[in-house]
C-alpha cells in the first residue's frame, strides 16, 4: 500500500469519525433542547400550581376573616341587647315603684282630697265647658263629691265664667291595683273629665300623669342611670346637670 492509500484511507477514517461526531452533536442538542423544553413545561406547571394554591389560600383566609367579623357582630349585638334589656328592666322597676308610691298617695285621706281637688280644676280650666261629665274611682266617689264644689267655685273664679255643671258618672273607672291580679285593669286615682257631649275627654287619672311625666323624663331617666360613661357615670355629671335643670 502506497502513501497516497494510505492518505486516502486516513482521510475516509476522519470523515467517519467526524460525521459521527456531527451526529452524536446533534443528539445532544436535540436531547438538550428537549431537555430545556421539559424543565419549562415543568416550571409553568409548578407555578400554575402555586398560584391556585394561593389564590385557594387567599379565598380560605377571607372566608376565616368573613367568618370572625360576623361572629364578632353577632357577639356584639347580643351584648348590646343584653345591654338593652337590662336598662329596661331598671326603667321598668323604677316605674313601678312610682306606681306604687301613686297608691300610697291615693292612701293619704287630707293629702289625695287636696290633689283630687287641684286635678278637677285643672281639667275644668282645660276643657272649659259650661257642663262637663266626671268619672272617678267608685272608691273616690265620696272624696270627689266632698271637694267638687269648692273645685267648681275655684275654675269659676280663675276663669271669671259662670261655676259650671259637673255630673258625676255612674259607670266609674277601674278600682285600685291589688296584688291578687296585677293582670287586671286598675286606676291609681285621679279622674277623667269629658264635654257633656263626649267629643273632648281629658284623662287626668295618676296613672296617665305618670305616664306621660315618664315619657318626658325618659332620656334623662337613661341617662341617670344608665350614662353613656357606664355605671360610673350613674352618679356624674349627667344627673348633677338633669338635678339643676329641674329646679
Amino acid at each position: 500500500m502506497n502513501d497516497g492509500d494510505v492518505s486516502r484511507q486516513i482521510q475516509q477514517m476522519v470523515r467517519f469519525i467526524r460525521q459521527e461526531a456531527e451526529e452524536k452533536a446533534n443528539e445532544i442538542s436535540v436531547s438538550a433542547e428537549e431537555n430545556q423544553e421539559f424543565n419549562i413545561e415543568k416550571l409553568q406547571i409548578v407555578e400554575a400550581d402555586r398560584r391556585k394554591i394561593r389564590q385557594e389560600y387567599e379565598r380560605k383566609g377571607k372566608q376565616v376573616e368573613i367568618r370572625k367579623k360576623i361572629e364578632y357582630s353577632m357577639q356584639l349585638n347580643a351584648s348590646r341587647i343584653k345591654v338593652l334589656q337590662a336598662q329596661d328592666d331598671l326603667v321598668n322597676s323604677i316605674k313601678e315603684s312610682a306606681r306604687k308610691e301613686l297608691v300610697r298617695l291615693s292612701n293619704d285621706k287630707r293629702g289625695y282630697e287636696k290633689l283630687l281637688k287641684a286635678l278637677v280644676v285643672e281639667s275644668l280650666v282645660r276643657l272649659r265647658e259650661t257642663a262637663v261629665l266626671l268619672r272617678c274611682r267608685e272608691v273616690d266617689r265620696k272624696v270627689v263629691e266632698s271637694v267638687l264644689e269648692e273645685a267648681k267655685r275655684e275654675y269659676a273664679d280663675k276663669i271669671k265664667v259662670a261655676t259650671p255643671k259637673v255630673t258625676i258618672d255612674n259607670v266609674y273607672l277601674p278600682p285600685p291595683p291589688t296584688k291578687a291580679d296585677s293582670h287586671q285593669p286598675y286606676c291609681s286615682g285621679g279622674a277623667v273629665l269629658a264635654s257633656e257631649d263626649g267629643k273632648i275627654v281629658l284623662e287626668n287619672t295618676l296613672d296617665a300623669r305618670l305616664d306621660v311625666a315618664f315619657r318626658q323624663k325618659l332620656p334623662q331617666i337613661r341617662r341617670c342611670l344608665v350614662g353613656q360613661g357606664g355605671p360610673s357615670s350613674w352618679y356624674g355629671h349627667g344627673c348633677e346637670a338633669d338635678k339643676d335643670s329641674s329646679t
